[in-house]
Protein backbone atom coordinates (compact mmCIF):
# COMPACT_ATOMS: atom_id res chain seq x y z
CA UNK A 1 0.00 0.00 0.00
CA UNK A 2 1.31 3.45 -0.90
CA UNK A 3 2.46 5.87 1.72
CA UNK A 4 -0.01 8.80 1.52
CA UNK A 5 2.80 11.31 1.94
CA UNK A 6 4.65 10.23 -1.20
CA UNK A 7 4.77 12.60 -4.15
CA UNK A 8 4.57 11.08 -7.67
CA UNK A 9 7.85 11.29 -9.58
CA UNK A 10 8.88 9.86 -12.95
CA UNK A 11 12.01 7.65 -12.57
CA UNK A 12 13.90 9.37 -15.40
CA UNK A 13 13.15 12.77 -13.92
CA UNK A 14 14.19 11.50 -10.49
CA UNK A 15 17.55 10.29 -11.76
CA UNK A 16 18.12 13.53 -13.62
CA UNK A 17 17.33 15.61 -10.54
CA UNK A 18 19.49 13.40 -8.35
CA UNK A 19 22.47 13.69 -10.69
CA UNK A 20 21.99 17.46 -10.90
CA UNK A 21 22.06 17.66 -7.11
CA UNK A 22 25.30 15.67 -7.01
CA UNK A 23 27.03 17.41 -9.92
CA UNK A 24 28.68 20.27 -8.00
CA UNK A 25 30.13 18.06 -5.27
CA UNK A 26 31.56 15.05 -7.12
CA UNK A 27 34.30 14.43 -9.66
CA UNK A 28 33.54 13.91 -13.34
CA UNK A 29 34.33 10.20 -13.09
CA UNK A 30 32.01 9.74 -10.10
CA UNK A 31 29.25 11.57 -11.95
CA UNK A 32 29.69 9.42 -15.07
CA UNK A 33 29.76 6.21 -13.03
CA UNK A 34 26.56 7.12 -11.19
CA UNK A 35 24.81 8.05 -14.44
CA UNK A 36 25.85 4.80 -16.10
CA UNK A 37 24.89 2.59 -13.13
CA UNK A 38 21.49 4.22 -12.66
CA UNK A 39 20.89 3.95 -16.39
CA UNK A 40 20.64 0.18 -16.00
CA UNK A 41 18.05 0.64 -13.27
CA UNK A 42 16.01 2.89 -15.55
CA UNK A 43 16.19 0.26 -18.31
CA UNK A 44 14.82 -2.31 -15.87
CA UNK A 45 11.96 -0.04 -14.74
CA UNK A 46 11.05 0.63 -18.37
CA UNK A 47 10.98 -3.09 -19.07
CA UNK A 48 8.75 -3.60 -16.02
CA UNK A 49 6.53 -0.66 -17.09
CA UNK A 50 7.08 1.17 -13.81
CA UNK A 51 6.72 4.90 -14.42
CA UNK A 52 6.37 6.24 -10.88
CA UNK A 53 8.98 6.10 -8.13
CA UNK A 54 6.14 5.66 -5.64
CA UNK A 55 5.57 2.15 -6.99
CA UNK A 56 9.01 0.83 -6.04
CA UNK A 57 8.95 -1.95 -3.45
CA UNK A 58 11.39 -4.38 -1.92
CA UNK A 59 10.24 -6.96 -4.45
CA UNK A 60 11.01 -4.56 -7.30
CA UNK A 61 14.55 -4.21 -6.00
CA UNK A 62 14.90 -7.97 -5.57
CA UNK A 63 13.82 -8.50 -9.17
CA UNK A 64 16.31 -5.87 -10.37
CA UNK A 65 19.18 -7.64 -8.60
CA UNK A 66 18.12 -10.93 -10.20
CA UNK A 67 17.82 -9.20 -13.60
CA UNK A 68 21.37 -7.80 -13.45
CA UNK A 69 23.06 -10.75 -11.76
CA UNK A 70 23.31 -12.81 -14.93
CA UNK A 71 24.96 -10.06 -16.95
CA UNK A 72 27.82 -8.81 -14.78
CA UNK A 73 30.39 -9.99 -12.25
CA UNK A 74 29.33 -9.99 -8.56
CA UNK A 75 31.79 -7.24 -7.62
CA UNK A 76 30.46 -5.02 -10.45
CA UNK A 77 26.91 -5.68 -9.30
CA UNK A 78 27.86 -4.68 -5.75
CA UNK A 79 29.15 -1.33 -7.00
CA UNK A 80 25.99 -0.72 -9.03
CA UNK A 81 23.80 -1.54 -6.06
CA UNK A 82 25.82 0.79 -3.85
CA UNK A 83 25.03 3.65 -6.24
CA UNK A 84 21.37 2.60 -6.27
CA UNK A 85 21.18 2.78 -2.47
CA UNK A 86 22.52 6.32 -2.44
CA UNK A 87 19.98 7.31 -5.09
CA UNK A 88 17.10 5.74 -3.15
CA UNK A 89 18.11 7.55 0.03
CA UNK A 90 17.92 10.81 -1.92
CA UNK A 91 14.54 9.73 -3.32
CA UNK A 92 13.28 9.13 0.22
CA UNK A 93 14.42 12.62 1.23
CA UNK A 94 12.29 14.16 -1.55
CA UNK A 95 9.35 11.90 -0.59
CA UNK A 96 9.38 9.86 -3.79
CA UNK A 97 9.89 6.47 -2.07
CA UNK A 98 9.29 5.24 1.50
CA UNK A 99 11.97 5.73 4.12
CA UNK A 100 14.17 2.67 4.44
CA UNK A 101 13.61 1.37 0.92
CA UNK A 102 17.34 1.71 0.19
CA UNK A 103 18.11 -0.82 2.91
CA UNK A 104 16.11 -3.43 0.98
CA UNK A 105 18.75 -3.47 -1.75
CA UNK A 106 20.67 -6.62 -0.89
CA UNK A 107 24.00 -7.26 -2.58
CA UNK A 108 25.02 -10.83 -3.42
CA UNK A 109 27.70 -12.32 -1.20
CA UNK A 110 31.13 -12.48 -2.79
CA UNK A 111 33.31 -15.57 -2.72
CA UNK A 112 36.49 -15.19 -0.69
CA UNK A 113 38.82 -12.80 -2.48
CA UNK A 114 36.39 -11.85 -5.25
CA UNK A 115 37.07 -8.14 -5.06
CA UNK A 116 39.20 -6.86 -7.91
CA UNK A 117 42.89 -7.21 -7.15
CA UNK A 118 43.34 -3.54 -8.00
CA UNK A 119 41.39 -2.60 -4.87
CA UNK A 120 44.14 -2.93 -2.30
CA UNK A 121 45.58 -0.99 0.61
CA UNK A 122 49.15 -0.30 -0.44
CA UNK A 123 51.99 -0.85 2.02
CA UNK A 124 53.09 2.79 1.95
CA UNK A 125 49.60 3.98 2.83
CA UNK A 126 49.16 1.33 5.51
CA UNK A 127 52.45 2.33 7.15
CA UNK A 128 51.39 6.00 7.13
CA UNK A 129 48.09 5.08 8.81
CA UNK A 130 49.92 3.01 11.42
CA UNK A 131 52.29 5.87 12.14
CA UNK A 132 49.33 8.21 12.60
CA UNK A 133 47.55 5.75 14.90
CA UNK A 134 50.72 5.13 16.87
CA UNK A 135 51.12 8.86 17.46
CA UNK A 136 47.54 10.01 18.02
CA UNK A 137 45.48 6.90 18.93
CA UNK A 138 48.01 4.56 20.49
CA UNK A 139 46.52 1.30 21.78
CA UNK A 140 43.00 2.38 20.85
CA UNK A 141 40.49 -0.09 19.44
CA UNK A 142 41.05 1.28 15.95
CA UNK A 143 44.81 0.97 16.42
CA UNK A 144 44.75 -2.62 17.64
CA UNK A 145 42.25 -3.73 14.96
CA UNK A 146 44.16 -2.11 12.11
CA UNK A 147 47.49 -3.41 13.43
CA UNK A 148 46.31 -7.00 13.74
CA UNK A 149 44.63 -7.05 10.33
CA UNK A 150 47.64 -5.53 8.60
CA UNK A 151 50.33 -7.49 10.43
CA UNK A 152 48.67 -10.89 10.00
CA UNK A 153 46.39 -10.54 6.98
CA UNK A 154 43.73 -12.40 8.97
CA UNK A 155 40.08 -12.20 8.06
CA UNK A 156 37.79 -9.91 10.05
CA UNK A 157 35.96 -13.03 11.28
CA UNK A 158 39.22 -14.26 12.79
CA UNK A 159 39.80 -10.97 14.58
CA UNK A 160 36.22 -11.07 15.82
CA UNK A 161 36.81 -14.57 17.25
CA UNK A 162 39.81 -13.72 19.42
CA UNK A 163 39.51 -13.94 23.22
CA UNK A 164 41.91 -12.82 25.92
CA UNK A 165 42.76 -16.47 26.52
CA UNK A 166 43.98 -16.71 22.93
CA UNK A 167 46.92 -14.37 23.56
CA UNK A 168 50.30 -16.09 23.72
CA UNK A 169 52.65 -13.56 25.39
CA UNK A 170 55.67 -15.87 25.59
CA UNK A 171 55.54 -16.31 21.80
CA UNK A 172 54.22 -12.83 20.87
CA UNK A 173 51.42 -14.61 19.04
CA UNK A 174 47.67 -15.16 18.96
CA UNK A 175 45.89 -18.51 18.78
CA UNK A 176 42.99 -18.64 16.31
CA UNK A 177 40.40 -21.16 17.50
CA UNK A 178 37.20 -22.26 15.80
CA UNK A 179 34.27 -22.03 18.25
CA UNK A 180 31.07 -22.34 16.17
CA UNK A 181 29.02 -23.41 19.20
CA UNK A 182 29.52 -19.94 20.70
CA UNK A 183 29.09 -17.93 17.49
CA UNK A 184 32.70 -17.42 16.39
CA UNK A 185 33.25 -19.84 13.55
CA UNK A 186 36.44 -19.44 11.53
CA UNK A 187 36.05 -19.19 7.75
CA UNK A 188 37.49 -22.66 7.13
CA UNK A 189 36.33 -24.25 10.36
CA UNK A 190 38.79 -26.37 12.34
CA UNK A 191 41.24 -26.39 9.44
CA UNK A 192 41.61 -22.63 9.89
CA UNK A 193 42.89 -22.99 13.46
CA UNK A 194 46.49 -21.88 13.88
CA UNK A 195 48.89 -19.77 15.91
CA UNK A 196 49.83 -16.49 14.22
CA UNK A 197 53.07 -14.74 15.09
CA UNK A 198 52.87 -10.98 15.73
CA UNK A 199 56.35 -10.16 16.97
CA UNK A 200 57.28 -7.98 19.99
CA UNK A 201 56.45 -4.61 18.41
CA UNK A 202 52.93 -5.58 17.38
CA UNK A 203 52.20 -7.70 20.43
CA UNK A 204 53.04 -4.71 22.64
CA UNK A 205 50.23 -2.73 21.01
CA UNK A 206 47.81 -5.54 21.86
CA UNK A 207 48.99 -5.75 25.48
CA UNK A 208 48.78 -1.97 25.96
CA UNK A 209 45.29 -1.94 24.47
CA UNK A 210 44.18 -4.66 26.90
CA UNK A 211 45.68 -2.79 29.86
CA UNK A 212 44.37 0.68 28.97
CA UNK A 213 41.42 0.64 26.57
CA UNK A 214 39.69 -2.73 26.50
CA UNK A 215 36.25 -2.74 28.10
CA UNK A 216 36.28 -5.43 30.79
CA UNK A 217 33.14 -7.25 29.64
CA UNK A 218 32.08 -10.73 28.55
CA UNK A 219 30.01 -11.77 25.54
CA UNK A 220 26.67 -13.58 25.52
CA UNK A 221 28.45 -16.89 26.14
CA UNK A 222 30.52 -15.73 29.10
CA UNK A 223 33.72 -15.50 27.05
CA UNK A 224 36.18 -12.60 27.35
CA UNK A 225 36.58 -11.11 23.85
CA UNK A 226 39.76 -9.33 22.86
CA UNK A 227 38.05 -6.53 20.96
CA UNK A 228 35.12 -5.13 22.92
CA UNK A 229 32.57 -2.36 23.15
CA UNK A 230 30.64 -1.47 26.29
CA UNK A 231 28.04 -4.06 25.25
CA UNK A 232 30.43 -7.00 24.79
CA UNK A 233 32.23 -8.51 21.79
CA UNK A 234 32.60 -5.95 19.02
CA UNK A 235 30.41 -6.92 16.07
CA UNK A 236 32.16 -7.59 12.76
CA UNK A 237 30.23 -4.71 11.17
CA UNK A 238 31.47 -2.41 13.94
CA UNK A 239 35.08 -3.38 13.27
CA UNK A 240 34.45 -2.87 9.57
CA UNK A 241 33.25 0.68 10.22
CA UNK A 242 36.35 1.39 12.32
CA UNK A 243 38.54 0.29 9.41
CA UNK A 244 36.61 2.38 6.90
CA UNK A 245 36.95 5.42 9.17
CA UNK A 246 40.65 4.79 9.78
CA UNK A 247 41.42 4.66 6.06
CA UNK A 248 39.77 7.94 5.12
CA UNK A 249 42.67 9.96 3.64
CA UNK A 250 41.58 13.21 5.31
CA UNK A 251 42.61 11.61 8.61
CA UNK A 252 46.16 12.59 7.73
CA UNK A 253 46.09 15.08 4.84
CA UNK A 254 43.84 17.08 2.54
CA UNK A 255 40.87 15.37 0.90
CA UNK A 256 41.76 14.11 -2.60
CA UNK A 257 38.14 14.57 -3.63
CA UNK A 258 37.97 18.30 -2.82
CA UNK A 259 35.42 17.76 -0.07
CA UNK A 260 35.17 19.99 2.99
CA UNK A 261 35.54 17.77 6.10
CA UNK A 262 33.03 20.01 7.87
CA UNK A 263 30.29 19.16 5.37
CA UNK A 264 31.46 15.85 3.85
CA UNK A 265 28.89 13.09 4.31
CA UNK A 266 31.62 10.51 4.89
CA UNK A 267 32.82 12.44 7.94
CA UNK A 268 29.53 12.16 9.80
CA UNK A 269 30.74 9.51 12.23
CA UNK A 270 31.86 5.92 11.71
CA UNK A 271 28.53 4.95 10.18
CA UNK A 272 29.13 7.03 7.05
CA UNK A 273 32.87 6.46 6.58
CA UNK A 274 32.43 3.88 3.80
CA UNK A 275 30.92 6.59 1.60
CA UNK A 276 34.38 8.07 1.11
CA UNK A 277 35.65 6.83 -2.30
CA UNK A 278 39.14 6.44 -0.85
CA UNK A 279 38.23 4.56 2.34
CA UNK A 280 39.08 0.88 2.34
CA UNK A 281 37.41 -2.27 3.65
CA UNK A 282 39.08 -4.87 5.89
CA UNK A 283 39.31 -7.14 2.88
CA UNK A 284 41.64 -4.70 1.11
CA UNK A 285 43.89 -4.81 4.19
CA UNK A 286 44.02 -8.59 3.84
CA UNK A 287 44.94 -8.30 0.16
CA UNK A 288 47.50 -5.59 0.90
CA UNK A 289 49.01 -7.58 3.77
CA UNK A 290 49.41 -10.71 1.65
CA UNK A 291 50.98 -8.71 -1.18
CA UNK A 292 53.30 -6.97 1.31
CA UNK A 293 54.43 -10.34 2.69
CA UNK A 294 55.19 -11.57 -0.82
CA UNK A 295 57.13 -8.41 -1.68
CA UNK A 296 59.15 -8.86 1.51
CA UNK A 297 60.25 -12.27 0.27
CA UNK A 298 57.93 -14.45 2.34
CA UNK A 299 57.46 -17.68 0.34
CA UNK A 300 53.91 -18.07 -1.01
CA UNK A 301 53.59 -21.38 0.83
CA UNK A 302 54.30 -19.64 4.15
CA UNK A 303 51.89 -16.80 3.38
CA UNK A 304 49.28 -19.38 2.40
CA UNK A 305 49.48 -21.09 5.81
CA UNK A 306 49.75 -17.85 7.75
CA UNK A 307 46.71 -16.25 6.10
CA UNK A 308 44.72 -19.51 5.76
CA UNK A 309 44.27 -19.24 2.00
CA UNK A 310 45.02 -21.81 -0.68
CA UNK A 311 47.84 -21.07 -3.11
CA UNK A 312 45.37 -21.08 -5.99
CA UNK A 313 43.16 -18.45 -4.37
CA UNK A 314 46.20 -16.49 -3.18
CA UNK A 315 47.57 -16.13 -6.70
CA UNK A 316 44.19 -15.50 -8.28
CA UNK A 317 42.71 -12.98 -5.85
CA UNK A 318 45.27 -11.72 -3.35
CA UNK A 319 48.56 -11.28 -5.17
CA UNK A 320 48.50 -7.62 -6.22
CA UNK A 321 52.16 -7.50 -7.27
CA UNK A 322 52.84 -6.01 -10.70
CA UNK A 323 54.51 -8.20 -13.37
CA UNK A 324 57.75 -6.27 -12.80
CA UNK A 325 57.63 -6.83 -9.05
CA UNK A 326 57.07 -10.55 -9.58
CA UNK A 327 60.06 -10.69 -11.92
CA UNK A 328 62.28 -8.93 -9.39
CA UNK A 329 61.21 -11.44 -6.74
CA UNK A 330 62.22 -14.33 -9.01
CA UNK A 331 65.54 -12.69 -9.91
CA UNK A 332 66.76 -13.12 -6.33
CA UNK A 333 66.87 -16.87 -6.88
CA UNK A 334 68.56 -16.82 -10.29
CA UNK A 335 72.22 -16.72 -11.22
CA UNK A 336 73.39 -13.35 -12.47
Amino acid sequence: MRDRELEPLDPEVAVEQYLDSRRPSVTDSTYRNSKNRLGHFLDFLEEEEIDDMNDLTGRTLYNFVAWRRGDIAPITLQKQLSSLRVFLRWAADVEAVPEGLAEKVHSPELPDGAEARTVVLEEERAEAILEHLNRYEYASRRHVCFSLLWRTGMRISSLHALDLQDLRPDDCAVDLVNRPETDTRLKNGNSGERWVYLGPRWYQVVEDYVDANRYDVTDDHGREPLVTTKQGRAHKLTVQKWIYSTTRPCMMHDCPHDEDPQTCEAMEGYQQASKCPSSRSPHTLRRGAITSHLLDGVPPEVASERMDVSLEVLYRHYDARSPGEKMNQRKKFLRQ
